[in-house]
């Protein structure tokens, strides 16, 4: 294997629980609804809580409309409980020991993120990870519409490129085998998988062989085995520093 210079990071239930995300919305929610509604905002929590639990994804606004018996108005209701949920400003914490992780990473390789889905969503979600400023490049794919989502190859030639590196001197951890893996391998990028109990993919399994990763952690410890047991190949373990013809470029945002 080539030496390791970089490794590259997807962010939802990769570097924090997305479930988070999702009850931050729910909370901001709940607290219009009571402005809006009268509804109590802990019991429109609790009922948004229930059906997210329930395995509802999508519809979840409208099947606690109709759950309340609402049907007046009740798709600008909807629209507008999306447009809170997606507006607002998450209240967010990493896996536990992930940050410490990513500052062990960050004095030995240069560290990017590439993310799918609404671009200022994501954004917003980003600020409010205590990390990232530690990040080399910072890729939201969206920027360059949906078409080039993941598993475009894409955002991953667009991280490698502000970082100047290789693919065959970076890893992609993600954790979702439905498309976070099938563009990085097509580039020549090694691949791990953080299958984090209760995540929202951990129970997809890969369509076929080429979105397969090349490993799989279940827990912060084992993804820190995992970039070391790629690194331990490195011909020379002593110096992790980035080629001095090609230095990363400062924090990126795309």
């Amino acid at each position: 294997m080539s030496r390791l210079y970089a490794v590259i990071f997807d962010l939802d239930d990769t570097l924090y629980p997305e479930r988070s995300y999702v009850l931050s919305g729910f909370r901001a929610v709940a607290a219009w609804i009571e402005k809006t509604m009268a509804i109590p905002e802990a019991e429109t929590t609790h009922e948004l809580e229930c059906l997210f639990a329930q395995g509802v994804r999508g519809d979840t606004f409208h099947q606690w409309l109709e759950q309340r018996g609402v049907d007046r108005q009740r798709d600008e209701l909807v629209r507008q409980m999306v447009a809170v949920y997606r507006e607002h400003d998450p209240a967010l914490a990493p896996f536990d020991g992930m940050e410490e992780l990513l500052a062990d990473l960050g004095r030995q390789y240069s560290l990017g993120l590439i993310t799918d889905g609404y671009l200022a969503v994501q954004q917003r979600k980003w600020k409010a990870m205590p990390f990232n400023r530690a990040f080399q490049s910072v890729v939201f794919s969206d920027a360059f519409g949906r078409q080039n989502w993941k598993p475009s190859h894409v955002p991953f030639e667009t991280a490698l490129q502000a970082l100047r590196v290789s693919p065959e001197t970076a890893v992609y951890v993600g954790d979702n085998p439905a498309k976070d893996f099938l563009g990085a391998r097509r580039l020549g990028m090694k691949t791990i998988r953080f299958r984090s109990p209760g995540g929202e993919h951990a129970l997809v399994e890969p369509p076929s062989l080429p979105y397969a990763p090349d490993g799989t952690a279940e827990s912060v410890q084992a993804l820190r085995s995992c970039v070391l047991n790629l690194a331990r190949f490195d011909p020379d373990q002593q110096s992790h520093e980035p080629p001095t013809t090609a230095p990363p470029l400062p924090t990126t945002v795309w």
